[in-house]
């Protein structure tokens, strides 16, 4: 079985990343993956696309593992379809998080223990075995088939290692540093830089939590790119080096005097607050805001930036909460309207594990567990951009007499258009060779016996 012509139309734009015989294992791996209902194993992934006995199985496992073909040059196809599709002009909205696919088994490259969210809680952090993936976004909203949704589209990514698999130091003395270790703030800054050369004319804006909004990521941001985040409750505020006198001796200063803390601000009645009524992206509440210009010195040194402290001022609870964004023209609700976007990454990582199985894959070697479940998240901005040029034409919602209110699709409701769309397309194409016809018929009671 194939995919609609209309997404084969798509995965052409990749042709110049591969060679011809390694292009259609490709087009063979992206049709199982998006075809495939049970877990993205390899195996699995040939059945789903009908072809067990094109050529032998270790093709499909060795297009992972030893194929010549560049992972960077496959996103930067990507990167250049999405942002020419949703974001022609203006603006490139980038939000930047992390995410953890558990796995089982010791001998699989890049595996560690990280902080799984899932299962921690505010009292009690636990960790989980599996892979850490930092992955950049392309934000999109106000799209005409779903205007009150964002969505993140995958453009990039990168694999974290800790230091777990790094020699031991001797007692007493440190361990030797390994020169190709990351942090993650450290990935993210790479994968901004990447962003920021191919597209050197653009404006982008980069939203990140606390994890990504500190010194190792603002000191080094390319011209062209602005960063919004959040402020440890904690955090040390200053004001502007003051100018140096004419007869100064020494260093000129760096900050000027230290302003008060989150608590001493929300206090101050020299400064009161202004109410802000909040209704984006899911948070409908009545906000208090105050804001500022200081230096948050221990993230961005000298640089001045833009402030804002929120207090929920609806009675909902919500802690009082600091941000910062590089952009000093901006407003408040422009900052906080995009900082809240950014929550559209957190609904990306559930859909692509539980719809595009980024956490199946059972590879062990490096060049296979770097390529396989970037693979998928390439598959699942595909599948959004698909969905955006035909696929909406085509949607259709199951009966359910609960839920009659339904008007904006799903990433589920995408993915099961495609498929449905594939199938008639399927059934339904022109066929007048008699064989394949029955070799037609023998596919289709294949991929129902798989589906069974």
């Amino acid at each position: 079985m194939q995919l609609t012509t209309t997404f084969q139309t798509l995965l052409q734009r990749f042709r110049s990343v591969f060679t011809a015989p390694t292009f259609a294992v490709f087009v063979t791996v992206a049709t199982g993956w998006c075809l495939c209902t049970r877990r993205r194993f390899i195996t699995e992934v040939i059945q789903a696309s009908a072809a067990v006995h094109r050529g032998h199985h270790s093709r499909y496992h060795r297009f992972f593992s030893h194929a010549a073909w560049d992972l960077r040059d496959l996103w930067r196809v990507l990167a250049y379809q999405l942002v020419a599709e949703f974001a022609p002009q203006g603006v490139l909205l980038i939000a930047i998080d992390d995410t953890l696919c558990r796995k089982r088994g010791l001998s699989i490259f890049g595996t560690g223990m990280h902080h799984d969210p899932l299962i921690s809680s505010r009292k009690k952090a636990l960790v989980s075995w599996g892979h850490n993936w930092v992955v950049a976004t392309l934000l999109v909203e106000g799209l005409p088939w779903a205007p009150s949704k964002v969505w993140a589209l995958p453009i990039l990514c990168r694999l974290y290692r800790n230091r777990q698999g790094c020699p031991k130091g001797r007692k007493g003395k440190k361990p030797p540093v390994d020169p190709n270790h990351r942090t993650r703030p450290e990935l993210a800054l790479e994968m901004i830089q990447e962003l920021a050369a191919a597209f050197p004319n653009r404006r982008i804006v980069v939203v990140a939590d606390s994890a990504y909004g500190g010194r190792s990521v603002l000191k080094d941001l390319p011209e062209n790119v602005d960063l919004i985040s959040r402020v440890h409750c904690k955090a040390a505020l200053y004001e502007p080096a003051p100018p140096r006198l004419p007869k100064q001796k020494g260093a000129p200063r760096k900050r000027g005097a230290r302003r008060p803390g989150m608590v001493e601000w929300a206090g101050d009645e020299a400064q009161p607050w202004q109410t802000l009524e909040f209704d984006r992206y899911g948070l409908h509440a009545t906000l208090a805001v105050k804001t500022q210009q200081a230096l948050y010195y221990k993230a961005g040194g000298s640089r001045l930036l833009t402030i804002v402290l929120t207090r929920d001022a609806g009675g909902g609870g919500r802690p009082d909460a600091m941000f910062y964004c590089t952009r000093l023209d901006w407003t408040v609700l422009q900052i906080l309207q995009t900082y809240a976007a950014r929550w559209a990454i957190e609904v990306l990582f559930f859909n692509a594990k539980q719809f595009m199985g980024l956490e199946d894959p059972a590879n062990r070697l490096k060049k296979a567990v770097q390529r396989t479940a970037p693979l998928g998240l390439v598959l699942y901005s595909l599948t959004v951009l698909w969905f955006h040029q035909e696929g909406h034409h085509h949607v259709r919602y199951p009966e359910r007499p609960w839920y009659r209110t339904k008007r904006e699709p799903s990433f589920a409701d995408m993915l099961s258009t495609l498929r449905r769309v594939s199938g008639e397309e399927f059934l339904t194409g022109a066929c007048d060779d008699p064989g394949r016809e029955k070799a037609r018929l023998a596919q289709l009671l294949e991929l129902l016996d798989i589906a069974a």
